[in-house]
């Protein structure tokens, strides 16, 4: 696997599946339904926000726990 320079703040997609428990393709469903989105990186390895993540982790929980 290639080495990505990701920016502080920021995580790879496979860091993001982790955090949110989830396969490549509910990662990719969240990025199409516009519920996380891209904040760097390329096509073919994007990073996302971690603050982004965490909200989207955050609202997860809430519905969970509901």
């Amino acid at each position: 696997m290639e080495h990505v320079y990701v920016p502080p703040g920021h995580l790879t997609a496979a860091q993001t599946r982790q955090a949110l428990g989830i396969s490549a393709g509910a990662l990719r469903n969240l990025v199409w339904r516009g519920r996380l989105a891209r904040s760097g990186g390329t096509e073919r390895h994007p990073t996302f926000a971690a603050r982004d993540v965490a909200a989207v982790a955050a609202k997860r929980a809430a519905r969970g726990a509901a």
